[in-house]
């Protein structure tokens, strides 16, 4: 038996309950891992909540790192011994958990340079961070762009990632202390979105033409300003909806600047495709093993703490990464 966090009805954070369950043995492609960190972002809220689809009882989470301590047949891709990361889509749903199954061909190898706990941290999150600046829209030198949620969990990484490579960005935060976390990750320009009129700051930084791309992850709060700050042939990339769902748009607003619209989802892009994984995941631990990509581990929490993670999330109190830590390690 290990300790989990199970779930049993849609709720709050009070819904997340600490008990032991068992783990069983791999099966045909397969590898059981003992976890040495979970990663927490808003999917887990949105599953918890009902907003994303998932039936209950579930463990919740779709990242982690951790050892390998068993294979099952057929799996080559690692051995026991090996430290792995992984994150995805519903299929690996189940990290919160101090030991689990996971399908193989998901598990991807952690550079021994890299800490495990930082891994874990980082590979959801980098990898999203790298779908948003090299698939859904190619970020590239002398760009300009727009990160909403600048300090948060993808935002940071976005931002430092696209800064490395020449762009100019932008980046909205709620907070003077989060302003000062975005300038070092790379902002030349940051704005405090409850002071200022975000879309009038970009239009006067950028001399009238707006940016090149908006990366959204703030959904219903930004959705129709971030539209209005994009040049002609912008592209706004939606990746979340922390403030909620934005209203239905006609898709003749936008005809006015021949506007590009997306949803970009990890599991859309990267999941299903080992080869793409494996190339994302290369590219994301480099840069971090570089120093290029700098991991804000800010918050630990117990995983049998769960429930007070939840809240400071949903709280929006939280920078950079959070993870919830096996209570054994």
């Amino acid at each position: 038996m290990v300790k989990a966090i199970t779930v049993y009805e849609h709720g709050g954070p009070e819904v997340l309950k600490w008990e032991d369950v068992e783990v069983p043995d791999p099966k045909e492609g397969e590898i059981r891992l003992k976890q040495k960190a979970i990663g927490l972002n808003y999917l887990d809220v949105y599953m918890r909540q009902g907003r994303h689809p998932q039936s209950v009882p579930f463990t919740p989470g779709v990242e982690g790192a951790g050892i390998v301590t068993a294979v099952g047949p057929g799996v080559t891709s690692c051995k026991v011994g090996d430290v792995v990361a992984y994150a995805g889509t519903q299929r690996l749903v189940g990290s919160y958990a101090e030991e689990r199954i996971l399908p193989a061909d998901h598990a991807v190898p952690v550079p021994s340079s890299i800490d495990p706990v930082e891994a874990a941290a980082v590979i959801f999150k980098g990898l999203t961070a790298y779908v948003m600046i090299h698939r859904a829209f190619k970020v590239e030198p002398g760009h300009t762009i727009l990160v909403h949620a600048a300090a948060g969990g993808v935002g940071y990484l976005i931002c430092q990632w696209a800064r490395a490579i020449g762009a100019t960005v932008i980046g909205t935060v709620s907070t003077k202390e989060k302003a000062v976390q975005a300038k070092e990750d790379g902002c030349e320009h940051v704005i405090l979105y409850k002071d200022e009129d975000f879309v009038e700051r970009v239009m006067e930084i950028t001399s009238g033409k707006g940016v090149d791309v908006v990366y959204d992850s703030v959904g219903k709060d930004t959705f129709n300003g971030s539209l209005e700050c994009l040049k002609t042939r912008g592209y706004l990339v939606v990746y979340g909806a922390a403030s909620g769902q934005p209203e239905p748009i006609s898709v003749t607003k936008l005809a006015p600047k021949s506007i590009y619209l997306t949803f970009a989802s990890l599991g859309e892009y990267i999941g299903g495709n080992r080869e793409h994984l494996l190339i994302a995941a290369e590219a994301l631990y480099s840069n971090v093993a570089k120093g290029v990509l700098k991991v804000r581990l800010n918050h630990k929490y117990p995983l049998s703490q769960a429930t007070q993670a939840h809240i400071a999330l949903e709280s929006r109190k939280t920078t950079g990464s959070v993870v919830l830590i096996p209570d054994e390690e």
